[in-house]
């Protein structure tokens, strides 16, 4: 019989979901134009409540880049991260519809009752 040496210990959550992470889940978060379907404050919020970090300017530590619909062209944030990005960094630019859905992902129930 194989004896465990390495003493390694399991810990089972009650709660499946609990091992369910968001994908904003401790990322840094950056949005550059103006949002078509909420204000920036109620984005924010959906963002901290995903787990994720609001920031006002793309830095190196940045992982999401939200665009607005109501923006002009490219924005300075927009261009910073496309620098980044072209130096190797892991930021995703996404836009306004793919952040809604993002956020729309529901934690309650996310395995089917068997």
């Amino acid at each position: 019989m194989n004896k465990n040496t390495d003493n390694t210990e399991v810990i089972f959550l009650s709660d499946p979901s609990e091992c369910l992470m968001h994908p904003f889940y401790t990322k840094k978060i950056v949005f550059t134009g103006a949002l078509s379907t909420m204000t920036r404050s109620e984005a924010a919020k959906k963002v901290r409540a995903c787990g994720g970090i609001m920031q006002g300017a793309v830095t190196q530590e940045t992982d999401f880049v939200i665009l607005g619909k109501k923006r002009r062209g490219i924005s300075t944030k927009q261009s910073k991260a496309e620098q980044l990005i072209s130096l190797g960094q892991d930021i995703q630019i996404i836009p306004e519809d793919d952040f809604i859905w993002l956020i729309s992902m529901q934690k309650e129930d996310p395995l089917p009752h068997i």
